[in-house]
């Protein structure tokens, strides 16, 4: 038997973290089985679903790596299909058409809650004969006795009483399928042998396994991933943060990063935290998943982000990082390689964002020092260290403008004022960068340039010279 697996989201939104994780548990349990990932698009609910969150879908898919074999399959090109499905279900006896309007149902609803009974249909049109040329619903005939067991590959075995389940409508009025008969047919027509989605739909399924039984067909193996909570154990939603991947792609996260920390949402291997996507298809185990919900945690994400920038070729990190510069109006071709910024800065940043925002000085000049910064290093005390780097620096010919050149420039001034270099590069750090923190002097004013240095060192040097009455 072929494993095949498949992701069947809804485009009314963006791709949720979420969702995006049941997408890699399809898709890893696919790769290892040697079996096949399709993707679904269930966009049945016209009112809601559009083109801009099909292509947020496949965006974000794609943005992920996560390569399905075959599809997307849309539901709205089928609705032939699951017709023919529920008239031979009407053929057969196993569907019925129910005409009860919304105020009786409505009724039967209250007299249930108040006698507290579970609300269900209650079955008054089966075996009433119904106008088909008249307003109605086509229901399933859910069987009315014995019961479902859901053989569920990370919760158990989940029984469910038919006497409980409901006959649940399979063709609204207005002609359209609903999910839980779509679902059925496409799982049954596409082949697919392992379904592995949200816990929301737990309830779902033996519905579902009741209309592949009347249909002859054998149910799929079912897999229910428990949700993603936020920190204050609620659901997962915009009020925690960014949800969406495409918002992670933006903030300056690399794809690679949230594949391993989602995985780890609920999912574990011995102590190992770092995973390559090969190493995942190798060890990843559905029944491995815990049954607990997992609470997002930025921090670990942004570990996670940071180890990987680090450890990344930086020639692609550098490629990545472009856009998040542009966004910042920097041109990255005025100033020094990008790759060299990246093997300087990338131990210093969370995020592609974050790493744009601390490495901006390489491009172009800074409004403002960085207030404790300047108080602590753009003193009086400073002003002769800075003048006589300047004066070193502007001799410095551009062919030695190198990290060893320009550490014994360093080197030769705090020799000559009797200092200790930090006393020299701290003030010259401050007047290049504008904050305390940077790589190496001697890197960093590579990167800076000679002109641009210079430049950046006068300004300091008016500075402290405005400031010497308050020093």
């Amino acid at each position: 038997m072929t494993v095949r697996t498949r992701f069947a989201p809804s485009p009314t939104g963006f791709l949720h973290v979420g969702g995006a994780r049941t997408a890699l548990f399809c898709y890893l349990f696919a790769r290892r089985h040697g079996g096949e990932f399709i993707l679904r698009i269930e966009d049945t609910d016209l009112e809601r679903s559009t083109a801009e969150s099909v292509n947020a879908i496949l965006e974000g898919m794609a943005w992920l790596g996560l390569d399905y074999d075959e599809g997307p399959f849309y539901q709205t090109q089928r609705f032939e299909r699951y017709n023919a499905v529920i008239d031979e279900l009407l053929d057969k006896g196993l569907a019925y058409r129910c005409d009860c309007p919304k105020e009786r149902l409505d009724r039967v609803r209250d007299m249930q809650m108040a006698a507290k009974i579970k609300p269900r249909y209650d079955g008054h049109c089966r075996g009433r004969h119904v106008d088909p040329a008249a307003p109605h619903v086509v229901r399933f005939s859910n069987p009315a006795d014995g019961a479902v067991v859901v053989d569920d590959m990370i919760r158990g075995r989940i029984p469910f009483a038919n006497d409980e389940l409901d006959d649940l409508i399979i063709r609204r009025s207005d002609g359209s399928p609903t999910y839980n008969l779509t679902v059925v047919v496409d799982d049954a027509d596409m082949g697919i042998t392992h379904v592995i989605r949200g816990d929301d739909h737990v309830n779902n399924t033996p519905r579902q396994m009741n209309i592949l039984a009347a249909l002859g067909k054998a149910p799929p193996r079912y897999a229910h991933v428990p949700m993603i909570l936020g920190a204050d154990g609620a659901r997962l939603s915009k009020r925690h943060g960014a949800v969406s991947v495409i918002a992670y792609r933006d903030q300056g996260y690399l794809p690679e990063a949230l594949i391993n920390y989602l995985v780890r949402l609920g999912w574990s291997h011995g102590d190992q935290e770092v995973f390559s996507l090969d190493e995942l298809i190798e060890v990843f185990d559905i029944t491995d998943v815990n049954k607990a919900a997992s609470a997002f945690n930025s921090d670990k994400l942004d570990w996670l982000n940071q180890h990987y920038i680090q450890h990344a070729d930086p020639k692609r990190i550098a490629r990545l990082l472009s856009p998040h510069l542009g966004h910042i109006d920097i041109d990255p071709s005025t100033g020094p390689d990008p790759v060299d910024v990246v093997q300087a800065q990338a131990a210093r940043a969370k995020t592609l964002v974050e790493l744009a925002e601390i490495s901006a000085f390489c491009w172009r000049d800074f409004d403002d020092y960085e207030p404790a910064a300047a108080k602590k290093h753009l003193r009086a005390a400073a002003h002769e260290p800075l003048a006589r780097a300047r004066a070193e620096l502007d001799m410095l010919a551009l062919e030695d403008w190198t990290d060893a050149g320009l550490h014994r420039v360093i080197e030769r001034v705090s020799e000559a004022l009797g200092l200790n270099m930090g006393k020299v590069a701290q003030p010259l750090r401050v007047a290049v960068v504008g904050r305390a923190a940077s790589p190496g002097i001697d890197v960093t004013l590579r990167l800076v340039g000679k002109e641009a240095t210079l430049r950046r060192i006068d300004r300091a040097l008016d500075y402290i010279a405005a400031r010497a009455p308050e020093a």
